[in-house]
């Protein structure tokens, strides 16, 4: 029988001591001190994101502005003149999107690669890359079978229904409200794994494969996809599907959710590649610190995009009351 290390005996000890979860990819075996306190903050921090935040200024000031400069044209209503074309075009409109109200989960999902070890600048940013390239590839899969799925259905889908019943709520909106909502709970139960509230639901999973946390926090940014409503992501999504191209379809749904983490993905090598000796001793000298970065980033955006996608969404259309701002509306 192979031999347990005395480090993980003794890491599983002390969890049984203390009624927290064993040590794993989420759950570092360092719970602050004051976890609750942090999750209270994370989550109102999330909502407060919910009341002040503009569609409006970042699809259409930010979204568009970036899109209609990169294309070298106006990109909302222009047709897609190819398939070359629509490959382009959904780099573009993803690198556009970044910023936009289900994106902001990417940002959470990076937080766990923080801090990696590395003796010099250009060591810290190759160590980024795998991490960064297993993110990359969960996305990349997800996307590409929901564009497949979307050329060979075609307009019939829930995503191309507009029609209201009457309470404001179309097909696609609902379809929305579904899929980031149950990525935002997700994303909360992961926040929450990391403060040793819950199990990491991963921990047996990633022992055996050290990538699969990562593939799956891919996968859940190329499911944004299957709920984004974001205008200039419509307008691919429906060249996509009345081509009824397979390939086309897949590659560029994969273009999108690429061109989605490509901005924060470059920010992230800056960031470690120039500040990562700091903050790799920041985190080093209280591991609870790396547990309470975590918790933040997948409860923040995890309690926006429940919030926003869901009860927002219903006070919008004053079916229930929600504050927002009055820039917001």
């Amino acid at each position: 029988m192979a031999r347990i290390p005395a480090t993980v005996d003794s890491e599983r000890n002390r969890s049984a001591s203390t009624g927290h979860p064993a040590p794993s990819f989420f759950y570092n075996g360092h719970a602050p001190r004051r976890r609750t306190q942090v999750a209270m903050a994370c989550a109102v921090l999330g909502f407060g994101l919910t009341v002040v935040w503009s569609a409006k200024f970042v699809d259409q000031t930010i979204g568009d502005t970036i899109a209609d400069t990169l294309l070298g044209h106006t990109a909302k209503g222009t047709p897609i003149a190819s398939a070359l074309a629509g490959i382009f075009f959904a780099l573009v409109t993803g690198v556009a999107g970044t910023f936009t109200a289900c994106n902001i989960a990417v940002f959470s999902a990076l937080a766990p690669l923080t801090g990696g070890r590395a003796d010099s600048r250009r060591g810290r940013m190759a160590a980024g890359l795998r991490p960064l390239g297993h993110l990359a590839t969960g996305a990349a899969v997800v996307s590409a079978l929901y564009g497949a799925a979307v050329a060979i259905t075609g307009t019939g889908m829930a995503q191309f229904d507009q029609s209201s019943q009457g309470n404001g709520l179309s097909g696609r909106l609902i379809q929305a409200m579904v899929v980031f909502g149950l990525i935002g709970a997700t994303m909360t139960y992961l926040g929450l794994a990391a403060l040793g509230f819950v199990r990491d639901p991963l921990a047996k999973l990633s022992a055996r494969h050290p990538s699969a946390p990562m593939l799956f926090m891919g996968g859940l940014i190329g499911a944004f996809l299957v709920g984004r409503p974001f205008p200039l992501f419509r307008q691919l999504f429906r060249d996509a599907a009345e081509s009824h191209n397979v390939l086309y379809g897949a590659a560029a749904f994969v273009c999108q959710s690429l061109g989605n983490i490509l901005v924060v993905a470059v920010l992230f090598l800056l960031v470690t590649g120039f500040l990562g000796d700091r903050l790799q001793r920041w985190m080093t000298d209280s591991p609870s610190r790396t547990a309470a970065l975590m918790a933040a980033g997948f409860i923040t955006a995890g309690v926006f995009l429940l919030l926003y996608w869901d009860l927002r969404i219903l006070g919008a259309r004053d079916l229930i009351w929600y504050p927002i701002a009055p820039w917001a509306a």
